[in-house]
C-alpha cells in the first residue's frame, strides 16, 4: 500500500461539485474539454514557436530571450515535480466516489500540484516577456488547461492553483535573469554561425 496525503479536506466538495457539473453538462463540452485537457499543451509550443519566430525581427536579444522560455518551461515542470514527490497526494478520483471522464491515474501518480497547470502557467508567463499578445493569449489558454484537469476529474481545485502559482513564479524570477544576460548571450551566439539563423531573420 501507497502512503499518500489525501487532499479532499481541502476543496473535496469543490472538486465533486465540478465532476457533478462534468457529468450533467452536454457530450459536446465534455469531448471539447476532454481534448484540451489532453493534448492543449500543444497549443503552447505552437506560441512558443510563433513568439521566437516573431521576436527574430526585433533582434538577437529578444530572439535569446524567446528560445530560453521552453527552458524556463522545463524547469518549472522540474520544480513542480519534486514537489510531487515531497507531498504526495493522492488522485481525488481516488479518494472520493466520482465518477470522471478521464480514466483515474494508477497510484503513486501524485495529484499534487498540477503538472500540466505548472507548464502552461510558466510557458504563459515566460510569452508576456517576449510579445503581450501572444501571453495574454498563452494566459486566458493557461487557466482553460487548469480548469479541464479539473472537469476531467484528475485533480482537486487547489492542485492547479499551486500549479499555476508555481509556474507563473518560475517564470516571473528565470526570464528576467535571462533578459539581463541575452545581449552578451546573443553576441556569442551570432559569432558563431550555425546559429546565427536562431537570432535574426537575415
Amino acid at each position: 500500500m501507497i502512503l499518500a496525503f489525501d487532499g479532499a479536506s481541502i476543496d473535496g466538495s469543490a472538486y465533486r461539485d465540478v465532476t457533478d457539473l462534468a457529468q450533467h453538462s452536454p457530450g459536446w463540452l465534455d469531448s471539447a474539454v476532454t481534448v484540451w485537457s489532453a493534448y492543449g499543451l500543444a497549443v503552447f509550443a505552437v506560441l512558443m514557436v510563433l513568439g521566437w519566430w516573431r521576436a527574430r525581427r526585433t533582434g538577437a536579444a529578444a530572439a535569446v530571450t524567446a528560445l530560453a522560455v521552453p527552458v524556463v518551461v522545463v524547469l518549472a515542470y522540474g520544480v513542480d515535480a519534486v514537489l510531487k514527490l515531497v507531498v504526495r497526494e493522492d488522485r481525488p478520483c481516488r479518494s472520493l466516489p466520482v465518477r470522471t471522464l478521464e480514466a483515474c491515474p494508477a497510484p503513486g501518480d501524485w495529484s499534487f500540484p498540477s503538472n500540466h497547470a505548472a507548464i502552461a502557467a510558466a510557458a504563459a508567463v515566460a510569452l508576456l516577456f517576449v510579445s503581450r499578445r501572444l501571453g495574454a493569449v498563452a494566459c486566458g489558454a493557461a487557466v482553460a488547461m487548469a480548469v479541464s484537469r479539473v472537469w476531467v476529474g484528475v485533480h482537486y481545485p487547489h492542485d492547479v492553483v499551486t500549479g499555476l502559482v508555481v509556474g507563473g513564479l518560475a517564470a516571473l524570477v528565470l526570464v528576467p535573469v535571462v533578459r539581463h544576460g541575452s545581449p552578451a548571450l546573443a553576441r556569442r551566439m551570432t559569432a558563431a554561425a550555425p546559429l546565427r539563423p536562431l537570432l535574426s531573420t537575415s
